[in-house]
């Protein structure tokens, strides 16, 4: 989603949810990629189920709470800015914080801009990972990737497009 452009950002979670509820309920959809804010955003809340948009509630849930395994829980922040995992001091008072505040709220405790959403009661996340791979220091990428591994159900029935007639 754009980087700059909260509204953008919106209109393009907006725009995406009218396509994922198009599709038939029984179908399982996973959405993931760089969403460029926290899913505690206003875009985050909506596909998330949390707000509305337009008249619109999104229906997506969240890999990375609902795996049964989570590594890297240390890394809160999927940006890194080519930094690899120095994230400062800041973030690491908040580590400290929950470590001693059961209390906290399960929502705020990450502040990945990078998201696996899914949608379906068949799929289940088993495992969920921020991968901080490197090489000699060198990052492939400004952001953090999420992986996310997925039992999927014995049958998934496809759905095909309607056949085109000939002219």
């Amino acid at each position: 989603m754009d980087e700059f452009s909260p509204r953008a950002r919106r209109r393009s979670a907006l725009l995406t949810w009218q396509h994922i509820a198009s599709l038939p309920p029984s179908l399982p959809v996973i959405y993931c990629g760089g969403f460029n804010t926290q899913k505690e955003s206003t875009a985050g809340r909506f596909l998330l189920g949390r707000s509305r948009e337009h008249g619109v509630v999104g229906d997506m849930r969240d890999a990375w709470f609902n795996a049964r395994i989570r590594k890297n829980v240390s890394l809160i922040r999927t940006y890194h800015g080519y930094k690899g995992d120095k994230q400062g001091i800041l973030e690491f008072m908040k580590l400290i914080l929950r470590a001693v505040c059961l209390c906290w709220d399960r929502q705020t405790q990450d502040l990945h801009i990078d998201w696996i959403l899914f949608r379906g009661r068949s799929l289940v996340p088993v495992s969920c990972e921020v991968v901080d791979d490197n090489i000699d220091g060198c990052y492939p990428s400004s952001h953090y990737p999420v992986f996310s591994e997925f039992m999927l159900p014995r049958t998934i029935r496809l759905v095909e497009a309607p056949a085109q007639e000939e002219e």
